[in-house]
């Protein structure tokens, strides 16, 4: 049976700049068997209701501004797979869970860029779930339990995010080996909890946590955790890092 994955996919550069995480990504990717496709939450589809993507050849969406032309022309021609987003559908309403299917939405940098580094060959079939981010982490639990069937089915469940966003306090001169304490407290705090299998104080990360709220002013790029978490298994640590001071950089696996 496959894990479910917990990916901290940084900055659009991680893909020509991939630091640590490039070859922990490679890592990853080889210890798995080859999956027969992918189910992914990005940080980057929020939205109002539940929607998964029914696009079968979803193009690479550049959703960002100020970066180098060579990120801009990386492409990633994974298909999508209309038969899976079917099968995703019908979960999703024995979970009673209402959800509709979006035939346009193109693949965010939230999906390609991680991807890129550890599937390069864009081969593997690729169905995005979105994250209506005013459910919270709760909603969050449920889309993945709902979806854990699909890694008996020899697909990987992926959610993509970071487990601490704050870009207005990054320090984009930083090395790795420069960590912001209260970075650092609220990883440890999450890994903490992750470990003790604490699902009430994680749905109430916002109180709980420290720095909370400075880590994450808004909450969209740690919901995949609750997603991934949802679908797999037993917590364990991936890969562990911060860049740019307060950017971290973690993966964890469940199952």
């Amino acid at each position: 049976m496959f894990p479910s994955l917990f990916i901290s996919h940084g900055s659009p550069m991680l893909a020509l700049e991939p630091g640590a995480s490039g070859p922990a990504f490679a890592r990853l990717a080889a210890e798995l068997p080859r999956p027969k496709a992918i189910v992914i939450v990005s940080a980057h589809w929020e939205s109002n209701e539940l929607l998964v993507n029914g696009n079968p050849q979803p193009e690479t969406w550049h959703d960002f501004g100020g970066f180098p032309a060579e990120l801009f022309a990386m492409q990633y021609p994974a298909p999508g797979q209309p038969e899976l987003t079917r099968h995703v559908m019908e979960l999703l309403a024995a979970a009673d869970l209402s959800a509709r299917i979006d035939t346009r939405r193109p693949f965010d940098h939230g999906v390609w860029v991680p991807l890129s580094l550890m599937y390069p060959q864009a081969d593997i079939p690729i169905v995005q779930v979105s994250l209506p981010t005013r459910m919270g982490p709760a909603l969050q639990t449920r889309v993945g339990h709902a979806l854990s069937v699909l890694r008996e089915e020899d697909v990987l469940i992926i959610g993509s995010g970071s487990i601490t966003h704050n870009l207005r306090e990054l320090d984009w001169h930083a090395g790795p080996e420069s960590i912001e304490p209260w970075a650092l407290a609220f990883r440890d705090w999450m890994v903490e909890k992750l470990a003790a299998n604490d699902e009430e104080a994680l749905h109430d990360y916002r109180r709980q946590a420290p720095d909370a709220v400075r880590n994450h002013p808004s909450d969209e790029h740690l919901l995949p955790l609750y997603f991934a978490r949802g679908a797999g298994g037993k917590f364990s640590v991936a890969h562990q890092g911060f860049t740019m001071g307060a950017l971290g950089m973690d993966i964890y696996r469940f199952g």
